[in-house]
């Protein structure tokens, strides 16, 4: 009977599973709303404006002056709820290549053609044509060589726009940022994570990937063409519990 539930179980999981694509067939991947996640917060509800004592406007009106909405002001992203680009360009390449060589070869022998006259008393008990004068010969040898090789090579190239979703005590920012682009019925998913010194980021506000600590990109999608490529439920199952 426990046997039975197990199986009855693992069968309603798997169709539930299974469900929950069958309710998919026919329409497009859906977009995930852009009021949730932690970029719509951080633009929502961006850090408090300091009050500003003793305004000029004749200062405010110039086009000289450092406040970021003057002509020449530093526009880069630095307060909470602020947007970058990032551009992401990896272009790596990586072989490696092992051999090993090894061989090993040995040979002994032993006689006791005087040994206390023991041979040949011996002699006589043993058949025709036999002696104890090469009592003991042995020879070995052995051989083994291995190869092994790794060849990777990745290319990719992004630009993705983030928001400053927190500003740390030491003055580095967080940032996030996710895109979604939908054609026909593949939906192609860009996601980008980590930490930013503000010194960091260039006059056009854009960041590489390689100066942004502790990076997550993802770049991924769900729809028609990825569901065909990948394996069904059950045989990612059986590939896990088969131990052939």
């Amino acid at each position: 009977m426990p046997l039975r539930t197990a199986i009855l179980v693992t069968f309603c999981g798997l169709a539930a599973t299974g469900c929950s694509r069958i309710t998919e067939v026919g329409k497009a991947p859906e977009l995930t709303p852009i009021a949730q996640g932690t970029e719509h917060v951080a633009m929502a509800f961006p850090a408090p404006v300091p009050l500003l004592v003793d305004r000029d406007p004749v200062m405010e009106a110039s086009l000289w002056t450092a406040g970021r909405q003057s002509l020449l002001g530093d526009r880069r992203a630095r307060d909470r709820g602020d947007i970058l680009t990032v551009v992401i360009e990896i272009d790596e390449n990586a072989e490696i290549r092992n051999s090993t060589n090894r061989s090993r070869s040995g040979s002994e022998s032993l006689s006791i053609p005087d040994f206390f006259g023991l041979p040949q008393s011996l002699s006589d008990e043993v058949p025709a044509g036999t002696s104890f004068d090469n009592a003991v010969s042995t020879d070995s040898s052995s051989a083994s060589s291995g190869q092994g090789g790794v060849r990777r090579q990745e290319k990719l190239t992004l630009r993705i726009a983030a928001t400053v979703t927190n500003v740390l005590p030491t003055g580095v920012l967080e940032i996030q940022g996710r895109q979604e682009v939908r054609v026909n019925f593949e939906l192609r998913e860009m996601l980008v994570t980590g930490y930013v010194r503000p010194e960091d980021v260039s006059r056009q506000n854009e960041i590489t990937y390689d100066k942004i600590a502790s990076a997550r990109i993802s770049y991924g999608g769900r729809g028609q063409i990825t569901d065909v490529q990948q394996p069904r439920y059950g045989q990612q199952i059986a590939d896990i519990l088969l131990p052939f």
